[in-house]
């Protein structure tokens, strides 16, 4: 493997756009852009936000909003859907949302899709989608598809603007259904390796040995995300961390909220079952000094071989992730 990383592997960020405990919405999308232009400055490749509904430490529901809202305040950098869930709209809507985004920022925007709610089965209610929809996602996805590629005869409905822009596609999952339907419709691959590490090796050995060319992609193309706490000392890289741990520890309890502050101890606030719950699913977290984390980073991408690494960090303090993402960018050579 090559010492500079970065002349074979481009790095992105994923955005959750945290609502910090004594912070507002607003307070959270504001610090997003302040985010995804550092990290244009900073060379990272794409800078992607997610759709959660319901979730009072996540601030980028209306993700098309937020990436339009970003695309604005940027100049170059990628700007995408990491991803939408496409159960809970219409594939016309979709087309129509990313038609409008990628004619304001044309070779810009990426549209990921993934196949859950993003939320609980009441808010799956609320917005007045079948609870079942996640079973129709192939079909779905299809339908997408063939709203953002050129007018066909006859064809009656289209999306305006959408139809003819082929903005790019990416399919996201966590399983190896998500894998195989990669795979079958020669789509481009991320996998959720930051909160459900579990089918990663399996879920990309399946995608890449049955991978079928398409007119977007010759080849398969895997990104992998990776949770990145990295600060000027391993002590308070661990410290920033625990606003993360107990996020999930949090969910876990059914009891979400904005994103805790940072404690000393994440031993004194749960107890050794809900831990080796959170050191499961958290498993591909990389946490310490910028030689710690330049190192960890080296080995993962080493044993998976993923084609693009992303990159996320649901801090409560900005500051802290700004210098976490700081310090990722440096020791992978984007800077």
């Amino acid at each position: 493997m090559p010492d500079d990383v970065s002349q074979t592997l481009p790095v992105s960020i994923l955005d959750l756009s945290p609502i910090a405990e004594g912070a507002t919405a607003a307070d959270a999308l504001h610090r997003s852009l302040d985010l995804a232009q550092h990290a244009e400055d900073w060379g990272y490749t794409r800078f992607w936000l997610a759709e959660h509904h319901n979730m009072t430490g996540i601030a980028s529901a209306a993700t098309a909003v937020v990436i339009g809202y970003v695309a604005c305040g940027t100049k170059t950098i990628r700007v995408g859907s990491g991803g939408v869930m496409l159960p809970n709209h219409s594939p016309l809507i979709i087309a129509e949302q990313f038609g409008t985004l990628a004619s304001l920022y044309p070779n810009r925007i990426d549209l990921g899709l993934g196949r859950a709610p993003g939320t609980d089965p009441g808010t799956v209610r609320a917005l007045r989608r079948d609870p079942a929809g996640s079973n129709h996602f192939p079909e779905d996805l299809l339908e997408l598809q063939a709203y953002l590629e050129p007018l066909q005869p006859g064809q009656k409905i289209q999306a305006v603007p959408g139809t003819g822009l082929r903005v790019p596609i990416w399919l996201l999952g966590s399983s190896l259904f998500s894998a195989h339907l990669a795979a079958m419709l020669g789509l481009p691959f991320s996998f959720a390796s930051h909160f459900a590490p579990a089918d990663l090796i399996p879920a990309l050995e399946v995608y890449r040995r049955t991978f079928k060319p398409s007119r977007p992609l010759q080849q398969p193309y895997a990104m992998i995300v990776v949770n990145v706490f990295a600060a000027d000392t391993g002590e308070e890289a661990r410290r920033q961390f625990t606003s993360l741990q107990q996020a999930f520890i949090n969910l876990r309890r059914g009891k979400p909220g904005p994103v805790p502050a940072p404690i000393d101890d994440i031993g004194d606030y749960a107890s050794d079952f809900e831990m080796a719950q959170i050191e499961q699913a958290l498993a591909f977290s990389v946490v310490g000094s910028a030689a710690t984390v330049e190192q960890a980073l080296r080995n993962i991408i080493k044993e998976v071989r993923p084609d693009e690494l992303m990159i996320t960090g649901h801090f409560h303090d900005h500051k802290a992730r700004l210098r976490s993402f700081e310090l990722a960018a440096e020791v992978l050579n984007l800077v």
